[in-house]
């Protein structure tokens, strides 16, 4: 296999880091001078990682422009709407993969918006199965599908042994956001 194949990475499971993870490789990759796009789904909240993010050459980050909330608490229309802001990043992100534009391509959220049909599945499906051969793909969230567990060439899960939310601490700023 020639070590200019983009591979395939998900990042799974019920604790924490699984962003953390993949903002790792993003941060390895634009140090080696690759070109990387995070899309975050399911994020319109501000969070600290954006900051330094774009202090980062070779980052780029599109995202929702607002929070929807947890997806337990929206509204049918709110749904509808976020479901047509994921597909327009998807859409962009897909363009940019096709072309040659990126050499990772970072999907943070991707099986939770997947799982809760906030994205168009078959688009996103495209991502996988008719990914650009160079670019690296990882994707995040909790439950993937087998499809994609069988498709991916690493896959880590990050399992929850003890979280201090368990214990009635808040996210704080910094470290969970």
């Amino acid at each position: 296999m020639s070590e200019n194949k983009g591979l395939i990475h998900i990042y799974c499971g019920d604790g924490k880091g699984k962003t953390t993870a993949a903002l790792g490789l993003a941060l390895r990759a634009a140090g080696a001078g690759k070109k990387v796009l995070l899309v975050q789904l399911l994020k319109g909240n501000p969070t600290s990682e954006l900051e330094s993010l774009a202090l980062i050459p070779n980052i780029t980050v599109i995202r929702p422009e607002k929070s929807f909330g947890f997806t337990f608490n929206m509204t049918d229309e709110q749904k509808t709407e976020l479901t047509d802001i994921h597909n327009r990043l998807l859409d962009n992100a897909f363009n940019a993969m096709t072309v040659g534009e990126l050499d990772m391509l970072i999907i943070d959220e991707f099986f939770g918006a997947y799982n809760k049909k906030l994205v168009d599945t078959d688009m996103a499906d495209k991502f996988v199965f008719q990914k650009n051969e160079q670019c690296e793909l990882i994707l995040t969230g909790r439950d993937p599908q087998e499809k994609f567990i069988s498709a991916a060439d690493y896959v880590s899960e990050i399992k929850c042994v003890k979280h201090p939310y368990m214990q009635g601490i808040k996210a704080r700023k910094g470290i969970e956001y």
